[in-house]
């Protein structure tokens, strides 16, 4: 799925103040932070109204029971202060002794499963996006040594080589954007780099940098005079300390260090080097026999992995422990999280998201949240074949729209519930991304579809768990789907004898409708679990 991305380093400005958690934060940030919880009876913001339901659930006496919801996503940092009371844990197993006690497959599962790790311990980050592989496995079809044995498959699959023709088109054009892009911005920090060393050659490395002594500084180099300006534009507002009282070489040696982070061109790279490089393969790290698609028993137990902000994100969205004054409050209060590693920076594998689905369900999870997502599936038929047999458990299925603005109706987003035209799944959710601002309530990066799209949900400016103990923003329709995710999980620890099919249609039929939304998805609606809860009470009382 496309990412998100912002950059630090190319906004055009040039103060980078670390990140910092305030340690009271003001009222106004306070409902930055939560305003995926808003009502909208009351607050007139299209939140989840998860807080509103719950003094609802309270007001009616209504007991919850807790319900285990499967992460299927990058990993999740399970030490971290807000997730570690309220994950799934394996009471069946013996933490480390390296034995499957409970005879499901799969050692020392405690917390979940990671599905892209080797036996060793080591673990897939990077990996191609799915047209590469595709690209790679034509280019052994129709290029190799022998102009014999391509001529002859080129006869024998004319429409698989006319697909990898567009496909190689494909590939060649993202990556030579990406390269572009990768040299304009390492050209741009070079750049902002010498100004700031030009700054500090003339002023003084170790010299404190003051009002009086700034406005007295001038220099015939127009870089420097601009960024003196800059500097000065800063007197008397909050990025003040950020200039005063630091010297030229502090704040040099901290613009290098957070440059070595700059997120865009981290992500541009990836591109180059791993998405859209048709030579690299990590798949031999998990040791699999990939060709074989009802393998199951393989992958590691390390469900953090190397790189867990992305499902640790979603995680928090979910269910971050309620009340304990830390960090953030999830939607659901009474989760249970699991957590199934199989998505790497790059596209995720057919065969492992069939897998994870499989594992989810068999170890008792109700909803399975899936901030995931891609352009081509070559084994579709294994996650739809997982899909049924989700659904036929009685499973949840929550997944994220996408985050390239386009109409799914017309582009498929795989995983996808429909197959041939018609619905695949009765319990099978697919989720948009809303916005708090009520005259751009679409997400301008959201995937939407008047069939294939059920609801939207909160997916802007999202506060939540990051590893380190820490705390960040993201946004996409991974963090809409969440928030569903999240309300389902709350109606249904109240009411748990709801089918997974009725959970849906719930859902989908209370939210709050907005004009902006009319052919964006079904009912053009952004989910609200009050109206879930209530809407739940009628049911059960059927």
């Amino acid at each position: 799925m496309k990412k998100i991305t912002l950059s630090l380093a190319m906004v055009g400005a040039f103060f980078f103040a670390h990140a910092q958690e305030v340690e009271k934060p003001s009222d106004e940030e306070l409902a930055k932070r939560n305003w995926f919880h808003a009502n909208f009876a009351t607050d007139s913001i299209y939140g989840t109204a998860s807080t509103a339901a719950y003094e609802y659930a309270e007001s009616k006496g209504l007991k919850p029971s807790p319900v285990i919801v499967a992460v299927i996503d990058s990993g999740v940092e399970i030490t971290h202060e807000d997730l570690k009371n309220v994950l799934w844990t394996n009471k069946d197993e013996i933490p480390g002794n390296g034995i499957d006690d409970d005879k499901n497959g799969y050692i020392d599962d405690i917390h979940g499963w990671n599905f892209i790790g080797g036996a060793n311990g080591s673990h897939v980050n990077e990996d191609q996006l799915e047209v590469t592989r595709l690209v790679k496995k034509g280019m052994d079809m129709f290029e190799t040594p022998d102009e014999f044995t391509n001529e002859t498959n080129k006869k024998k699959y004319p429409k698989k080589y006319e697909e990898y023709k567009m496909m190689k088109i494909e590939v060649e054009e993202a990556l030579a954007k990406a390269k572009a892009t990768v040299a304009n911005y390492e050209m741009q920090i070079e750049g902002m780099l010498n100004m700031f060393q030009a700054f500090s050659d003339e002023y003084g490395a170790d010299k404190e940098i003051t009002v009086n002594d700034l406005k007295a500084f001038n220099s015939s180099n127009e870089q420097v005079m601009a960024l003196k300006n800059s500097f000065m534009m800063a007197a008397g507002t909050e990025k003040a300390g950020e200039v005063f009282g630091q010297t030229p070489a502090q704040m040099l040696a901290d613009l290098q260090e957070q440059l070595k982070d700059d997120k865009a061109l981290k992500y541009y790279k990836g591109q180059m080097n791993h998405h859209y490089n048709v030579d690299f393969d990590s798949r031999h790290i998990v040791g699999d026999n990939y060709e074989d698609k009802t393998e199951k028993y393989y992958g590691n137990a390390d469900v953090d992995g190397p790189d867990s902000f992305h499902g640790s994100h979603v995680a928090g969205i979910i269910g971050a422990e309620y009340g304990n004054g830390l960090g953030i409050d999830g939607v659901a209060r009474n989760v249970q999280i699991m957590a199934v590693r199989s998505v790497p920076d790059g596209d995720e594998r057919d065969k492992d998201i069939a897998n994870s689905i499989r594992y989810a369900v068999d170890n008792g999870a109700k909803i399975l949240n899936m901030s995931f997502g891609k352009a081509y599936s070559p084994e579709k038929e294994l996650v739809w074949d997982a899909i049924k047999y989700a659904t036929d458990k009685g499973v949840l299925m929550v997944h994220a729209a996408g985050n390239d603005n386009k109409d799914i109706d017309v582009e498929s987003n795989f995983p996808t519930n429909y197959r041939d035209g018609k619905e695949w799944s009765n319990s099978w959710l697919t989720v948009g991304a809303s916005s708090r601002y009520n005259d751009k309530i679409k997400a301008s990066f959201s995937n939407f579809g008047k069939k294939q799209v059920d609801i939207f949900g909160p997916g802007v400016e999202i506060y939540s768990t990051v590893p380190k103990n820490t705390y960040d923003w993201a946004q996409g329709t991974s963090m809409a789907a969440p928030a569903v995710a999240g309300v389902a999980a709350l109606v249904w620890s109240y009411y748990p004898r709801l089918t997974a099919s009725e959970l849906r249609t719930i859902l989908i039929e209370s939210g709050n409708a907005h004009p902006a939304l009319e052919g964006m998805s079904i009912n053009a609606k952004v989910v609200d679990a009050l109206k879930a809860l209530k809407m739940a009470e009628t049911y059960a009382k059927k």
